[in-house]
């Protein structure tokens, strides 16, 4: 079973597919936390536009849709706090906006191609060696920059009132998150795809908070979660030819259904 490994392409999925498995959930929980988890299909879309200008314009897409992610993250946080649009409201602009300019630029690019297919559901087989090592910096970049504000995020996340009377820059703090998402979804899309990357930073934190465990254990839990999920789908998608997005999520729906049967009984 482990021969999957003599293929460089397969050796360099897995290590992608780790350093997707531990960030997306921990930027996650922050997102599912605030009853924000539309972020992450909302950057995803915008994600879809970047990767799009990155083939037009053939450049690297995964960095075009970094760029793209963080400049909308940056637009999204603007809006809300202003208060001149509701914060549902502006994810929905975004959303449908940069979907249509991704449609457009495409349109222009002469369509779809069996390459951008592989950014809408993910593909083991086109992770280059450049695409590595921009999602593993950028993953060290990302993880790091959670640990050392754990502290501020996490009070931030669950009283933002009592944060900022605290002296807490809580505005700072959430564009920081909402930067730091923009990127691990940017990072995740070949290996999970634009389609899903949404439901792998969501799913296995609402699997991991059904056993109702403090916030740092249900964080584990939820990067444990993600873990399995990425693991388990891409052997399912080398051994059974399957889109690794959808092998991933699928698996993370099951760990999800689990811990639903086990905290019921």
């Amino acid at each position: 079973m482990l021969d999957i490994f003599q293929y460089d392409f397969m050796v360099r999925a897995f290590e992608a597919g780790v350093a997707i498995g531990i960030v997306a959930p921990i930027i996650g929980m922050f997102l599912v936390v605030r009853r924000y988890s539309l972020l992450a299909d909302t950057l995803a879309h915008v994600s879809f536009a970047g990767v799009a200008i990155g083939i037009f314009l053939s450049i690297n897409p995964i960095l075009s849709a970094i760029v793209l992610s963080v400049v909308a993250a940056f637009g999204i946080e603007s809006l809300r706090n202003s208060g001149r649009i509701f914060g549902e409201s502006v994810l929905a602009l975004f959303l449908s906006g940069s979907l249509a300019v991704a449609v457009i630029i495409l349109s222009l690019a002469k369509g779809f191609n069996a390459n951008l297919f592989s950014y809408l559901f993910g593909s083991i087989s086109t992770v280059s060696l450049s695409d590595l090592w921009v999602t593993l910096g950028l993953a060290v970049v990302v993880f790091l920059g959670v640990i050392i504000f754990y502290k501020e995020l996490f009070f931030a996340s669950f009283d933002p009132e009592l944060a900022e009377a605290s002296g807490l820059p809580v505005k700072r703090l959430n564009i920081m998150i909402v930067v730091l998402a923009a990127i691990a979804i940017a990072l995740s899309i070949r290996i999970v795809g634009v389609l899903l990357i949404g439901a792998l930073m969501v799913i296995p934190v609402v699997s991991a908070m059904q056993y109702g465990k403090g916030f740092r254990t249900t964080l584990m839990l939820s990067v444990f979660f993600s873990l399995l999920s990425v693991i388990l789908g891409l052997f399912a998608s080398y051994y059974f030819n399957l889109a690794s997005g959808g092998a991933i999520v699928v698996i993370a729906l099951i760990f999800f259904i689990a811990s639903l049967l086990i905290v019921k009984k």
